[in-house]
């Protein structure tokens, strides 16, 4: 077996890998074993418990290569009516929404959206990468469309870029507020905007344009640091970060 041959991997127990795969839990893997149904760089596994590097060896089950892997990132255009939550007493969450091959990786939210808020929400099990984005030192940007209600003017977006005092007294870092259209929807004047903000306090977005006498009455995320929202990602759906992608959010 070769497992020097990955210079610096880290050695794992096999069953543990099957497991982490959603292959097998560990007393499948054990019995799987007696019936040589597992084998490591083509030869029978004798011991569930084998120490291995994994992306030093082969390792099949039935016949079928298993590649491991630690990580995984995924990128969902979140719907609403569903919170950014691994698990909820009352409501569909992000988790839900996923494939049974991606649950054994337990992957979270990286941040939140509110429960009517769409778009873009990255899920991974990389505990490191979800800290460096969420960092408050960081000031990742984050880009929001929405649909406000009142006449969204220049004014509010000096406003916006000087900081604007919320209910609670804070006052906001300052963001970028770009108007895209305005008009009259039932007699009333509504606004289309474009938002990107550095900080993620709750219910921002809408706390802002309370701060500014308006009404958020739609909100998307398009956009958080270099990861922008896939346009033929139909709400709902989720795929995995590209490695392009994936080299970006790191910074590479």
């Amino acid at each position: 077996m070769t497992n020097e041959r990955a210079a610096g991997g880290k050695k794992l127990r096999l069953d543990k890998i099957l497991s982490h795969m959603g292959v097998a839990t560990r007393s499948e893997s054990k019995k799987m074993v007696k019936q040589g149904r597992i084998k490591v760089d083509g030869k029978p596994v004798k011991d569930s418990g084998l120490q291995v590097i994994p992306e030093a060896v082969t390792i099949e089950v039935d016949g079928a290569e298993v590649r491991y892997r630690e990580f995984v990132y995924l990128l969902l255009n979140k719907p609403q009516d569903v919170v950014s939550a691994t698990e909820d007493r009352r409501d569909r969450t992000v988790i839900d929404l996923l494939d049974a091959e991606y649950l054994a990786f337990e992957p979270f939210p990286v941040g939140r959206l509110d429960k009517d808020t769409e778009g873009l929400l990255l899920l991974t099990n990389d505990g490191k990468l979800a800290h460096e984005l969420l960092s408050p030192r960081k000031h990742v940007p984050k880009t929001y469309e929405a649909v406000v209600s009142g006449a969204v003017d220049d004014s509010d977006a000096e406003a916006f870029k000087r900081g604007v005092e919320l209910d609670d007294g804070y006052r906001t870092m300052p963001a970028k507020l770009e108007i895209v259209r305005r008009y009259d929807r039932e007699g009333l004047p509504h606004s289309d905007i474009r938002l990107t903000i550095t900080e993620g306090k709750f219910h921002q977005v809408k706390r802002m344009f309370e701060a500014v006498g308006k009404k958020v009455m739609f909100l998307k995320r398009i956009s958080m640091g270099p990861l922008r929202l896939d346009p033929e990602l139909d709400t709902g759906s989720f795929r995995e970060l590209t490695e392009a992608e994936l080299r970006s959010l790191r910074g590479e």
